[in-house]
Protein backbone atom coordinates (compact mmCIF):
# COMPACT_ATOMS: atom_id res chain seq x y z
CA UNK A 1 0.00 0.00 0.00
CA UNK A 2 1.24 3.47 -0.89
CA UNK A 3 1.47 6.05 1.86
CA UNK A 4 1.18 8.89 -0.64
CA UNK A 5 -1.35 10.26 -3.09
CA UNK A 6 0.23 11.89 -6.13
CA UNK A 7 -1.70 14.96 -7.23
CA UNK A 8 -2.01 16.23 -10.80
CA UNK A 9 -3.82 19.46 -11.61
CA UNK A 10 -5.43 20.30 -14.95
CA UNK A 11 -5.97 24.01 -15.44
CA UNK A 12 -6.91 26.06 -18.48
CA UNK A 13 -9.45 28.67 -19.42
CA UNK A 14 -13.11 27.90 -20.06
CA UNK A 15 -13.58 25.60 -23.06
CA UNK A 16 -9.88 24.85 -23.60
CA UNK A 17 -10.26 21.05 -23.51
CA UNK A 18 -9.62 20.07 -19.88
CA UNK A 19 -12.34 17.40 -19.75
CA UNK A 20 -11.07 15.87 -23.00
CA UNK A 21 -7.61 15.52 -21.45
CA UNK A 22 -9.16 14.10 -18.28
CA UNK A 23 -10.94 11.41 -20.28
CA UNK A 24 -7.75 10.45 -22.10
CA UNK A 25 -6.05 9.86 -18.76
CA UNK A 26 -8.98 7.86 -17.37
CA UNK A 27 -9.15 5.68 -20.48
CA UNK A 28 -5.60 4.33 -20.18
CA UNK A 29 -5.15 4.43 -16.40
CA UNK A 30 -4.14 1.02 -14.97
CA UNK A 31 -6.84 -0.75 -12.97
CA UNK A 32 -4.46 -1.86 -10.23
CA UNK A 33 -3.99 1.76 -9.15
CA UNK A 34 -6.62 3.77 -7.30
CA UNK A 35 -7.60 6.92 -9.18
CA UNK A 36 -9.85 9.65 -7.83
CA UNK A 37 -11.12 12.57 -9.89
CA UNK A 38 -12.09 15.94 -8.46
CA UNK A 39 -14.06 17.93 -11.02
CA UNK A 40 -14.62 21.59 -10.18
CA UNK A 41 -17.11 23.70 -12.17
CA UNK A 42 -17.82 27.39 -11.95
CA UNK A 43 -21.56 27.19 -12.63
CA UNK A 44 -24.32 26.20 -10.23
CA UNK A 45 -25.14 23.18 -12.43
CA UNK A 46 -22.34 20.75 -13.25
CA UNK A 47 -21.90 19.39 -16.78
CA UNK A 48 -18.32 18.11 -17.04
CA UNK A 49 -18.80 15.33 -14.48
CA UNK A 50 -21.39 13.72 -16.74
CA UNK A 51 -18.90 13.76 -19.61
CA UNK A 52 -16.26 11.79 -17.72
CA UNK A 53 -16.07 8.36 -19.33
CA UNK A 54 -15.81 5.22 -17.22
CA UNK A 55 -18.17 3.28 -14.97
CA UNK A 56 -15.74 2.44 -12.16
CA UNK A 57 -14.40 5.91 -11.37
CA UNK A 58 -14.20 7.48 -7.92
CA UNK A 59 -15.23 11.07 -8.50
CA UNK A 60 -16.02 14.15 -6.46
CA UNK A 61 -17.82 17.12 -8.01
CA UNK A 62 -17.68 20.64 -6.59
CA UNK A 63 -19.70 23.33 -8.35
CA UNK A 64 -20.68 26.95 -7.64
CA UNK A 65 -17.24 28.51 -7.92
CA UNK A 66 -13.52 27.80 -7.80
CA UNK A 67 -12.09 25.39 -5.22
CA UNK A 68 -9.25 27.89 -4.75
CA UNK A 69 -11.53 30.79 -3.74
CA UNK A 70 -13.39 31.36 -0.52
CA UNK A 71 -16.78 30.47 -2.09
CA UNK A 72 -16.12 26.71 -2.10
CA UNK A 73 -12.70 26.32 -0.48
CA UNK A 74 -14.38 24.78 2.55
CA UNK A 75 -15.84 22.03 0.36
CA UNK A 76 -12.41 21.48 -1.22
CA UNK A 77 -10.58 21.10 2.10
CA UNK A 78 -13.27 18.78 3.45
CA UNK A 79 -13.14 16.73 0.26
CA UNK A 80 -9.37 16.31 0.53
CA UNK A 81 -9.70 15.36 4.17
CA UNK A 82 -12.22 12.64 3.30
CA UNK A 83 -9.90 11.32 0.59
CA UNK A 84 -7.00 11.21 3.05
CA UNK A 85 -9.02 9.39 5.72
CA UNK A 86 -11.26 7.02 3.76
CA UNK A 87 -10.20 6.44 0.16
CA UNK A 88 -6.45 7.06 0.08
CA UNK A 89 -6.05 6.93 -3.71
CA UNK A 90 -2.75 6.48 -5.48
CA UNK A 91 -3.54 9.35 -7.83
CA UNK A 92 -5.75 12.41 -7.38
CA UNK A 93 -6.52 14.16 -10.65
CA UNK A 94 -8.05 17.63 -10.24
CA UNK A 95 -9.81 19.44 -13.08
CA UNK A 96 -10.19 23.02 -11.92
CA UNK A 97 -12.73 25.51 -13.15
CA UNK A 98 -11.62 27.57 -16.14
CA UNK A 99 -11.42 30.77 -14.09
CA UNK A 100 -9.41 29.34 -11.20
CA UNK A 101 -6.40 30.92 -9.56
CA UNK A 102 -4.46 27.79 -8.53
CA UNK A 103 -1.64 29.62 -6.77
CA UNK A 104 -2.45 28.17 -3.33
CA UNK A 105 -2.82 24.51 -4.28
CA UNK A 106 0.65 23.41 -3.15
CA UNK A 107 0.12 25.07 0.22
CA UNK A 108 -3.32 23.50 0.59
CA UNK A 109 -1.91 20.02 0.02
CA UNK A 110 0.63 20.57 2.81
CA UNK A 111 -1.88 21.54 5.49
CA UNK A 112 -1.09 19.68 8.73
CA UNK A 113 -4.45 17.87 8.80
CA UNK A 114 -3.39 15.90 5.70
CA UNK A 115 -0.30 14.35 7.36
CA UNK A 116 1.82 14.64 4.19
CA UNK A 117 -0.55 12.33 2.32
CA UNK A 118 -0.67 14.48 -0.82
CA UNK A 119 2.40 14.90 -3.01
CA UNK A 120 2.09 17.41 -5.84
CA UNK A 121 3.46 16.05 -9.11
CA UNK A 122 2.45 18.17 -12.12
CA UNK A 123 0.25 21.02 -13.27
CA UNK A 124 -0.98 20.94 -16.84
CA UNK A 125 -2.31 24.11 -18.42
CA UNK A 126 -4.52 23.43 -21.43
CA UNK A 127 -4.36 26.32 -23.89
CA UNK A 128 -7.08 26.99 -26.45
CA UNK A 129 -4.92 28.00 -29.41
CA UNK A 130 -7.85 29.59 -31.20
CA UNK A 131 -9.00 31.86 -28.36
CA UNK A 132 -6.07 32.24 -25.94
CA UNK A 133 -4.84 35.67 -27.01
CA UNK A 134 -8.32 37.16 -26.93
CA UNK A 135 -9.03 35.75 -23.46
CA UNK A 136 -5.59 36.60 -22.08
CA UNK A 137 -6.13 40.30 -22.76
CA UNK A 138 -9.36 40.27 -20.74
CA UNK A 139 -9.21 37.66 -17.96
CA UNK A 140 -6.62 37.75 -15.19
CA UNK A 141 -7.18 34.09 -14.28
CA UNK A 142 -5.24 33.05 -17.37
CA UNK A 143 -2.17 34.87 -16.10
CA UNK A 144 -2.48 33.13 -12.73
CA UNK A 145 -2.80 29.72 -14.38
CA UNK A 146 0.20 30.29 -16.65
CA UNK A 147 2.39 31.59 -13.84
CA UNK A 148 1.80 28.49 -11.69
CA UNK A 149 1.87 25.80 -14.42
CA UNK A 150 4.80 23.84 -15.78
CA UNK A 151 3.45 21.93 -18.80
CA UNK A 152 1.48 23.75 -21.51
CA UNK A 153 -0.75 21.77 -23.84
CA UNK A 154 -1.42 23.97 -26.86
CA UNK A 155 -4.76 22.47 -27.87
CA UNK A 156 -7.04 23.00 -30.88
CA UNK A 157 -4.11 23.76 -33.16
CA UNK A 158 -6.26 22.81 -36.14
CA UNK A 159 -8.42 25.87 -35.43
CA UNK A 160 -5.53 28.32 -35.18
CA UNK A 161 -2.77 29.70 -37.40
CA UNK A 162 0.97 29.09 -36.92
CA UNK A 163 1.40 32.82 -36.29
CA UNK A 164 -1.19 32.83 -33.51
CA UNK A 165 0.35 29.74 -31.93
CA UNK A 166 3.80 31.38 -32.02
CA UNK A 167 2.40 34.51 -30.35
CA UNK A 168 0.69 32.38 -27.71
CA UNK A 169 3.98 30.69 -26.88
CA UNK A 170 5.69 34.05 -26.67
CA UNK A 171 3.21 35.20 -24.02
CA UNK A 172 3.78 32.07 -21.96
CA UNK A 173 7.56 32.38 -22.29
CA UNK A 174 7.23 35.75 -20.60
CA UNK A 175 6.42 33.80 -17.41
CA UNK A 176 8.79 30.84 -17.83
CA UNK A 177 12.32 30.77 -19.28
CA UNK A 178 11.99 27.20 -20.59
CA UNK A 179 8.35 26.03 -20.66
CA UNK A 180 7.28 22.58 -21.88
CA UNK A 181 5.04 22.98 -24.94
CA UNK A 182 2.96 20.19 -26.46
CA UNK A 183 0.99 21.07 -29.58
CA UNK A 184 -2.04 18.91 -30.24
CA UNK A 185 -5.71 18.55 -31.14
CA UNK A 186 -8.36 16.99 -28.90
CA UNK A 187 -5.80 17.01 -26.04
CA UNK A 188 -4.10 13.97 -27.59
CA UNK A 189 -0.71 13.83 -25.84
CA UNK A 190 1.69 11.09 -24.78
CA UNK A 191 0.78 10.46 -21.16
CA UNK A 192 3.53 7.95 -20.41
CA UNK A 193 6.01 10.75 -19.78
CA UNK A 194 3.90 12.03 -16.87
CA UNK A 195 2.17 8.96 -15.41
CA UNK A 196 3.27 5.46 -14.43
CA UNK A 197 0.84 3.46 -16.56
CA UNK A 198 2.28 0.01 -15.93
CA UNK A 199 -0.13 -2.54 -14.52
CA UNK A 200 0.19 -5.99 -13.00
CA UNK A 201 -0.80 -9.14 -14.90
CA UNK A 202 -4.23 -9.45 -13.31
CA UNK A 203 -5.17 -5.80 -13.80
CA UNK A 204 -7.15 -5.91 -10.55
CA UNK A 205 -7.32 -2.88 -8.31
CA UNK A 206 -6.76 -3.79 -4.67
CA UNK A 207 -8.73 -2.20 -1.86
CA UNK A 208 -5.95 -0.60 0.17
CA UNK A 209 -7.94 1.96 2.09
CA UNK A 210 -7.45 1.92 5.84
CA UNK A 211 -9.09 4.05 8.52
CA UNK A 212 -7.01 6.74 10.17
CA UNK A 213 -7.48 8.96 13.18
CA UNK A 214 -9.72 11.83 12.24
CA UNK A 215 -10.96 15.14 13.53
CA UNK A 216 -14.56 15.56 14.57
CA UNK A 217 -16.74 17.64 12.24
CA UNK A 218 -16.58 20.49 14.75
CA UNK A 219 -12.78 20.31 14.94
CA UNK A 220 -12.51 20.27 11.14
CA UNK A 221 -14.84 23.26 10.82
CA UNK A 222 -12.78 25.15 13.39
CA UNK A 223 -9.56 24.40 11.50
CA UNK A 224 -11.05 25.61 8.20
CA UNK A 225 -12.45 28.78 9.80
CA UNK A 226 -8.97 29.66 11.05
CA UNK A 227 -7.51 28.86 7.64
CA UNK A 228 -9.92 31.17 5.85
CA UNK A 229 -9.00 33.99 8.23
CA UNK A 230 -5.35 33.80 7.16
CA UNK A 231 -4.17 36.93 5.28
CA UNK A 232 -1.78 34.81 3.19
CA UNK A 233 -4.48 32.97 1.24
CA UNK A 234 -5.32 33.84 -2.37
CA UNK A 235 -9.07 34.11 -1.80
CA UNK A 236 -9.84 36.98 -4.14
CA UNK A 237 -11.25 35.86 -7.49
CA UNK A 238 -9.14 37.05 -10.43
CA UNK A 239 -12.21 37.67 -12.63
CA UNK A 240 -15.75 38.75 -11.88
CA UNK A 241 -17.90 36.31 -13.81
CA UNK A 242 -21.41 34.97 -13.34
CA UNK A 243 -23.33 31.93 -14.48
CA UNK A 244 -26.93 31.74 -15.66
CA UNK A 245 -28.97 28.56 -16.05
CA UNK A 246 -31.70 28.29 -18.67
CA UNK A 247 -34.16 25.44 -19.25
CA UNK A 248 -35.03 24.61 -22.86
CA UNK A 249 -38.71 23.77 -23.32
CA UNK A 250 -38.67 23.30 -27.10
CA UNK A 251 -38.57 20.14 -29.21
CA UNK A 252 -36.58 21.21 -32.29
CA UNK A 253 -32.80 21.66 -32.32
CA UNK A 254 -33.31 24.61 -34.64
CA UNK A 255 -34.12 26.51 -31.43
CA UNK A 256 -30.62 25.80 -30.13
CA UNK A 257 -28.97 26.93 -33.36
CA UNK A 258 -31.02 30.14 -33.39
CA UNK A 259 -30.06 30.81 -29.77
CA UNK A 260 -26.36 30.20 -30.50
CA UNK A 261 -26.35 32.66 -33.40
CA UNK A 262 -28.02 35.30 -31.23
CA UNK A 263 -25.78 35.17 -28.17
CA UNK A 264 -24.39 38.53 -27.04
CA UNK A 265 -20.80 39.68 -27.34
CA UNK A 266 -18.80 39.03 -24.20
CA UNK A 267 -20.32 35.64 -23.45
CA UNK A 268 -17.40 33.36 -22.58
CA UNK A 269 -18.79 29.86 -22.26
CA UNK A 270 -22.01 27.88 -22.55
CA UNK A 271 -22.59 24.17 -22.18
CA UNK A 272 -25.46 21.78 -21.68
CA UNK A 273 -27.35 18.67 -22.74
CA UNK A 274 -30.48 18.92 -24.89
CA UNK A 275 -32.84 16.15 -25.95
CA UNK A 276 -34.55 15.97 -29.32
CA UNK A 277 -36.69 12.86 -29.96
CA UNK A 278 -34.86 10.86 -27.25
CA UNK A 279 -31.46 11.66 -28.69
CA UNK A 280 -29.07 13.51 -26.41
CA UNK A 281 -26.95 16.31 -27.86
CA UNK A 282 -24.17 18.34 -26.25
CA UNK A 283 -24.27 22.07 -26.91
CA UNK A 284 -20.88 23.75 -26.47
CA UNK A 285 -20.03 27.44 -26.98
CA UNK A 286 -16.60 29.06 -26.54
CA UNK A 287 -16.15 32.78 -27.21
CA UNK A 288 -18.16 32.94 -30.42
CA UNK A 289 -17.63 29.39 -31.71
CA UNK A 290 -20.26 26.75 -31.02
CA UNK A 291 -21.14 23.15 -31.79
CA UNK A 292 -24.11 20.85 -31.31
CA UNK A 293 -23.26 17.15 -31.42
CA UNK A 294 -25.18 13.97 -30.68
CA UNK A 295 -23.49 11.96 -27.92
CA UNK A 296 -23.81 8.41 -26.68
CA UNK A 297 -25.49 9.10 -23.35
CA UNK A 298 -28.93 7.97 -22.23
CA UNK A 299 -31.57 10.02 -20.43
CA UNK A 300 -30.69 8.23 -17.18
CA UNK A 301 -27.04 9.26 -17.46
CA UNK A 302 -27.82 12.96 -17.88
CA UNK A 303 -28.79 14.61 -14.60
CA UNK A 304 -29.55 18.08 -15.99
CA UNK A 305 -31.33 17.43 -19.27
CA UNK A 306 -32.42 20.35 -21.48
CA UNK A 307 -30.42 22.70 -19.30
CA UNK A 308 -27.73 25.08 -20.54
CA UNK A 309 -25.26 26.94 -18.31
CA UNK A 310 -23.95 30.29 -19.55
CA UNK A 311 -20.85 32.03 -18.11
CA UNK A 312 -20.09 35.69 -18.73
CA UNK A 313 -19.41 39.04 -17.04
CA UNK A 314 -22.54 40.60 -15.47
CA UNK A 315 -23.30 42.98 -18.41
CA UNK A 316 -23.30 40.08 -20.88
CA UNK A 317 -25.57 38.05 -18.61
CA UNK A 318 -28.06 40.93 -18.74
CA UNK A 319 -27.89 40.99 -22.54
CA UNK A 320 -28.27 37.22 -22.67
CA UNK A 321 -31.72 37.43 -21.10
CA UNK A 322 -32.85 39.86 -23.76
CA UNK A 323 -31.26 37.87 -26.58
CA UNK A 324 -33.23 34.67 -25.95
CA UNK A 325 -36.35 36.08 -24.29
CA UNK A 326 -38.62 35.21 -27.22
CA UNK A 327 -37.49 31.59 -27.54
CA UNK A 328 -38.57 28.43 -25.67
CA UNK A 329 -36.34 29.16 -22.68
CA UNK A 330 -37.04 29.51 -18.97
CA UNK A 331 -34.61 31.42 -16.77
CA UNK A 332 -33.75 29.17 -13.82
CA UNK A 333 -31.68 31.85 -12.12
CA UNK A 334 -28.30 33.54 -12.11
CA UNK A 335 -25.43 32.81 -9.79
CA UNK A 336 -22.51 34.92 -8.63
CA UNK A 337 -20.14 32.70 -6.60
CA UNK A 338 -18.15 35.60 -5.20
CA UNK A 339 -21.00 37.72 -3.85
CA UNK A 340 -22.04 37.33 -0.24
CA UNK A 341 -25.32 35.53 -0.97
CA UNK A 342 -24.44 33.87 -4.27
CA UNK A 343 -27.10 35.77 -6.19
CA UNK A 344 -26.79 38.27 -9.01
CA UNK A 345 -25.34 41.57 -7.81
CA UNK A 346 -27.34 44.74 -8.25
Amino acid sequence: MSDSTYVYLITGFLGSGKTTLLNRIVKIFPRDKKLTLLVNEFGEVGVDGTLVEGDDIDMMEISKGSIFCVCVKTDFIKGLYELKNKFQPDILLIESTGVANPSDLKKDLKLPIFDDRFQFKEQFCVIDAAHFLEAYNVYASLEKQIASSSVFIINKTDLSSPEKIAETKKVIQGFHPDPVFIETTYADISLERFFDLKTDETGNRPDTSTPTDSLSSEELDHFIDKLLDSPDLELTPPDMLMSAVYKWTGDDLADISAMAENLPEGLVRAKGFVNERDRIHLFSYVMGDWSLEEITLTNRQVEHENTVVFIAPPPSIDRLEKAIANGPWVNMGTFQPFSSDGEKPE
